[in-house]
């Protein structure tokens, strides 16, 4: 994929200001409406559930590596490998950095799940594993951009990620600050990884099928994580 079309191929395309606009107008179909997440802020939640949506939030964590790594597979560009694969650093960890895995799994054990239990995937339900999975193979098949655009998710999650620290120390007091460290270490970086994913997604979708893909792309991404949410929900309310 290049940044250039033809003039045919530019025909009904969207200026970058109404491109970004049909983007940011799926804000609405975003996961943080979705009841149990308004629950979750609300303080609605029992253990039980929280411990649910921590396992199966955590299957969602990690698998985002090899989303990443489809994403970075698929795409001849080296200077977008070069900026994709810090993500796989970030999720994983290096070294220095337990990484937004580990520090999941801690966010886990503070809910009152073991290690094991997480780990082996127990809580893990069906529409989860369903919804995750197609995610995954979404930026198997399709194109690198697509892929990308798909994760504008971030676009939306800075101020939600915010406002979740401070609910869940406000309503659960078993929860200290340290294992919320998940989020806090993640708000800085969405805010400018959100900005690089529409930096890259604009840049490249230059004609209106791109741009139509990109934002198809996105909606399916919403709908996975609020399949997630209806899955985790009904697991919830089973005895």
């Amino acid at each position: 994929m290049t940044a250039t079309a033809t003039a045919t191929e530019r025909a009904g395309v969207l200026d970058e200001a109404g491109f970004i606009g049909v983007l940011r107008g799926l804000s609405s179909s975003y996961w943080g409406s979705h009841p149990f997440h308004r629950r979750l802020h609300d303080g609605g939640l029992d253990r039980r559930a929280l411990g649910l949506w921590a396992a199966n939030r955590w299957y969602y964590q990690r698998m985002l590596p090899q989303k990443d790594a489809a994403i970075i597979s698929n795409c001849p560009l080296p200077e977008i490998r070069r900026a994709w694969v810090d993500r796989l650093a970030y999720h994983d960890g290096t070294a220095d950095d337990e990484g937004g895995i580990e520090r999941w799994l801690r966010l886990c054990e503070a809910v009152g799940l073991s290690r094991e239990e997480v780990l082996d995937e127990r809580h893990v339900v069906p529409g989860v594993r369903f919804a995750v999975d197609a995610y995954v193979t979404f930026a198997r098949t399709r194109t690198w951009v697509e892929a990308i655009a798909s994760g504008l998710t971030e676009m939306f999650a800075g101020h939600l990620m915010t406002r979740r620290v401070s609910d869940m120390l406000a309503h659960y007091d078993w929860i200290r600050p340290e294992h919320l460290a998940y989020f806090t270490d993640r708000i800085e970086a969405v805010s400018g990884e959100g900005k690089g994913t529409l930096d890259i997604v604009v840049r490249y979708c230059v004609t209106r099928e791109q741009q139509d893909a990109a934002v198809a792309a996105l909606r399916f991404k919403t709908e996975v994580l609020w399949q997630m949410l209806d899955a985790i929900e009904r697991a919830a309310a089973q005895p």
